[in-house]
């Protein structure tokens, strides 16, 4: 199964992720799929950058969001 999910950057303390697709058991920050957007948490407000094109093509061919991907797409705008 595919899954878009987040995986860890940044330094230690002030992590960034990546919205990235990627094979289910493939591990956090293993290889990937492709890149359909960042997320920081540090800055206020948190910013939420996501390729709208690429999410929606993704979710069309099957790939299931995590949970917190789902809040992220939707707070983003993508999906509703």
């Amino acid at each position: 199964m595919v899954k878009m999910r987040l995986t860890r950057m940044g330094a230690k303390k002030k992590p960034v992720y990546r919205v990235v697709v990627a094979d289910a058991r493939s591990p956090r920050d293993g290889g990937c799929i492709d890149e359909v957007g960042y997320y920081d948490p540090n800055v206020e407000p948190a910013l939420i950058k996501v390729d709208a094109e690429k999410a929606k093509k993704w979710i069309a061919n099957g790939a299931q969001p995590t949970t917190t991907v789902a809040r992220l797409l939707k707070t983003a705008g993508v999906t509703e």
